[in-house]
């Protein structure tokens, strides 16, 4: 009877947390991924989904959470580029293009030479969590799904990786939506030197739009989004046989995430109504089965050198951010935009515009997070084979 409690609620949970962001301010201020996660952690400390290991539960338990881990991602990908403009890169002005490479080199130079300084320290599976932190960091928890999934890093490291980055990045939101970018203004001028690109779109957008799933007049378009994805999965699932003779993870999110932007290309597809919220549920199933997954006696040594580590990266990269924008004079909310469009995904852009009061911002944040979603697992890959190397 628990076991089907537990899959019940791993369904039930993102479709409520779905109606509470509809309905609450708070839960929209909270975050979807953010109260997912938190929840699914709940249920592993609990012991909800603890079973003996050598049981039918377990063994059900195990082929479901695999089941869910290994298709939820792949489908979620393609559904969140597909309405993806990026044409709109090519419009963006000087300094948003400084603000999005000064970001991602600040996070690339941040995992190296934080892999270089806890190399020794015991760090399970390092390269592999050295490519997810690339990942979330230079466009949020899709990269960081993909890239555990398609590396095959153990669910208990990921729950770790994941707690430790949201430990760190939640007070950080909260510290600027609160009035921290009042500082970052101060240490950068803040200009209004982007004010012409961002009234190419209405002031009040926002990303998650989870009640238009419901509405019969988007159904025909969310269908045909969903099918194109399958359509996605397959030819990646079909490409990985003919390249290596089985499913290799890596190939079919590499082949799924190419095939997504090339598809984002062509105007049909990319006006498929808000296939961006129906891939966000798919992310939110695929977070609490690997919240779920968290297994409280796997903190030890490592994983606190895990969290030394997520540290790390988050405060050098922030830095380093900073130094360059003011070298190149980024002004102080394109700075705030762009920190948070890479270290947590375009969702949080809006509210942070909203803090801010600055909507002249909220284009140039999306565009820099949608070019991060675009570009973020093949800089994780490129990050694993490197470590690799280096050893």
């Amino acid at each position: 009877m628990r076991l089907y409690f537990v899959l019940i609620l791993y369904f039930v949970v993102p479709i409520a947390i779905i109606i509470g962001f509809c309905h609450s301010r708070k839960v929209r201020k909270i975050g979807t991924v953010l109260l997912t996660y938190t929840i699914g952690v709940a249920m592993s400390l609990s012991g909800m989904c603890s079973f003996e290991p050598d049981s039918i539960e377990y063994e059900s338990l195990h082929r479901m959470q695999q089941l869910i881990t290994n298709l939820s991602v792949p489908l979620a990908i393609p559904l969140m580029l597909f309405n993806c403009d990026f044409k709109l890169w090519a419009k963006a002005l000087p300094r948003t293009i400084y603000a999005l490479l000064g970001g991602i080199g600040a996070v690339l130079v941040a995992v190296i030479t934080g892999f270089l300084v806890f190399r020794y320290q015991g760090i399970d599976e390092f390269p592999k969590v050295a490519a997810m932190m690339t990942g979330i960091y230079t466009g949020g928890t899709m990269n960081f799904n993909a890239l555990g999934a398609s590396l095959g890093v153990a669910p208990s490291v990921m729950a770790i990786v994941l707690a430790f980055e949201m430990v760190l990045t939640t007070p950080y939101i909260f510290f600027i939506i609160g009035g921290g970018f009042k500082l970052f203004r101060r240490v950068l001028k803040n200009a209004d030197e982007n004010a012409d690109f961002s009234t190419s779109i209405e002031p009040n957008t926002e990303i998650e739009q989870y009640g238009e799933l419901v509405k019969r007049r988007n159904f025909k378009g969310l269908l045909k989004g969903l099918l194109l994805s399958v359509g996605c999965l397959a030819v990646g699932a079909g490409i990985s046989m003919l390249l290596t003779g089985k499913i290799n993870e890596l190939v079919v999110i590499l082949v799924i995430t190419t095939l997504s932007i090339a598809l984002s290309f062509s105007k049909h597809v990319r006006e498929l109504p808000h296939t961006f919220e129906l891939g966000m549920v798919f992310i939110l199933l695929f977070s609490i089965v690997v919240a779920s997954m968290f297994d409280i006696h796997s903190v030890n040594t490592s994983s606190l050198m895990i969290g030394a580590f997520v540290a790390y990266v988050m405060i050098v990269s922030a830095t380093l951010h900073l130094i360059i924008c003011k070298i190149l004079k980024v002004d102080g909310d394109l700075f705030t935009v762009s920190q948070i469009a890479l270290l947590c995904s375009p969702p949080f852009v809006p509210p942070v515009v909203g803090a801010m009061g600055n909507k002249r911002v909220l284009i140039s944040g999306i565009v820099i997070g949608l070019v991060g979603y675009a570009a973020g697992t093949y800089l994780g890959v490129v990050i694993y084979w490197l470590l690799n190397l280096i050893g």
